[in-house]
């Protein structure tokens, strides 16, 4: 069987959040695999939902994970519609952590390999608020309203720390283990340091040496996983923070390039406007008079 990888942009969109109804949809979902961890939340029906060999039948209430580069498909169990809630996040951005506790990439990554759980029985997904939380995320993601990504981001916190309390329950424990792979870096995590380190001079080499790679590897690898080298992923999400101040704040453009790491304004606009075919000064007039350019 054709196993197909799924194109995301992981870069740009390191969440997605959104209803699926099979009716309105290209259904069933054939066997495929991205890099976002992936949760879905039915919402009708009855689907088989698979993840490599096995196999989970969910009904209203049931919740599944699909880790990162798991192999999945989606079928209705009974030749009827479905619905679900979908939550799509690079859990490598996900970065919060407290003083005691391990990166959530570094937890769900063991958890992974020590197998726990990745089906939730409609009762322990109700105990984790999931549909409140599905539904806070999808409305917020709809909606794009200042600060929808920072309430997006809390409510999938919420939610992580839910599975995760789950699988301690089960007898998961966060041991060395898990904090031993806080500082391991790979080409599917390395989107984490260098959006820690956006607003510095960052460099590739720097960058390539915490993968352990060479120059040269790294940067086919990087384009292999992401579709574009990583001098222009740098400056891509350079031009993402920027359009962010620009819609939700009125700071000037040279503040808001030394916020983001352009070497100066010049560049910035430079670089803004070969990502959305204008300025950002005329940015901000069009997203004020609500006229979105395309690319944005």
């Amino acid at each position: 069987m054709n196993y197909l990888f799924e194109e995301a942009d992981l870069l740009n969109i390191p969440v997605e959040c959104f209803s699926f109804n099979s009716e309105n949809e290209v259904f069933p979902v054939s066997p495929h695999w991205h890099y976002y961890m992936e949760i879905i939340l039915m919402t009708s029906g009855t689907a088989e939902m698979r993840n490599g060999s096995n196999a989970y039948t969910m009904s209203r209430g049931d919740m599944i994970i699909f880790h990162p580069k798991a192999i999945h498909s989606i079928y209705s169990a009974d030749g009827k519609p479905v619905s679900y809630s979908v939550i799509k996040l690079d859990i490598s951005r996900m970065n919060i952590s407290s003083d005691y506790s391990p990166k959530l990439r570094s937890i769900f990554r063991c958890a992974e390999r020590k197998k726990s759980a990745v089906f939730f029985s409609a009762e322990k997904a109700e105990a984790m608020n999931a549909d409140e939380i599905f539904g806070r995320c999808i409305s917020e993601m709809n909606s794009g309203r200042y600060g929808y990504d920072m309430i997006i981001r809390s409510q999938i916190y919420i939610l992580l720390i839910g599975i995760l309390r789950c699988w301690q329950e089960e007898g998961f424990r966060i041991d060395s283990e898990v904090f031993a792979e806080d500082t391991r870096y790979d080409i599917y995590n390395i989107t984490e340091f260098i959006d820690r380190n956006m607003p510095s001079d960052v460099k590739v080499s720097e960058i390539a040496e915490k993968c352990g790679m060479s120059y040269s590897y790294f940067a086919k690898k990087f384009r292999s996983v992401y579709g574009k080298n990583c001098k222009e992923y740098i400056d891509d999400m350079r031009v993402c923070k920027a359009e962010e101040f620009l819609v939700y704040t009125d700071f000037d453009l040279t503040y808001i390039s030394q916020e983001t790491g352009f070497s100066d304004c010049s560049h910035m606009i430079k670089s803004f406007k070969k990502h959305y075919g204008v300025t950002p000064k005329k940015f901000r007039e069009m997203k004020q008079a609500k006229q979105i350019p395309k690319n944005s």
